[in-house]
């Protein structure tokens, strides 16, 4: 084999992270729009503060400065600064579909208590605590009872109306 399974298997997540932009869906991306936007702008914030001001005020970008952590890895991390603009232009061009935060609602139904029982050490949703932090005030059960409620009522609901108020004042007469 000339060229490493590895590189084949990541080149090709690649590429599938990239269709949605082929198929046009405003659905997809304000599918998306809704789950990522505020959390990967809050990782830009960090990242930024981190960068400038040597100060992590949200926490999550820590690994960017860790010398420890292959710099290839550091650098495909930038795209979650890119992820918000694209999204949004994507949005404006295409338009919102308001049946995006709905299924970004039922995705985090389905991964989160997915993430929280199959892969605990590994909490990126936040399943069992904010900041990757693992919370003990409450049973851990009902804390991810709690998230699957009050994320999609505070973070993926608001976005959503955020969406629509940003598309339509964008609308051409």
């Amino acid at each position: 084999m000339r060229v490493p399974l590895w590189l084949k298997v990541g080149w090709t997540v690649w590429v599938l992270a990239w269709v949605p932009l082929w198929m046009e869906s405003a659905l997809i991306f304000s599918w998306q729009a809704t789950g990522l936007l505020v959390f990967q702008t809050l990782y830009t914030v960090d990242l930024i503060s981190a960068f400038f001001f040597r100060k992590h005020i949200i926490g999550g970008t820590e690994y960017m400065f860790d010398v420890t952590v292959p710099l290839f890895v550091r650098l495909l991390s930038l795209f979650h600064v890119v992820m918000p603009p694209l999204l949004l232009w994507a949005i404006w061009r295409l338009g919102y579909d308001k049946r995006g935060w709905r299924y970004q609602t039922l995705t985090a139904w389905i991964v989160v208590p997915i993430n929280y029982f199959w892969k605990p050490e590994d909490d990126v949703n936040w399943a069992r605590g904010l900041f990757f932090r693992e919370q003990h005030v409450v049973p851990g059960l009902l804390y991810l009872l709690a998230y699957l409620l009050v994320v999609p009522l505070m973070v993926y609901f608001p976005t959503h109306l955020g969406l629509q108020w940003w598309t339509n004042r964008w609308k051409r007469p």
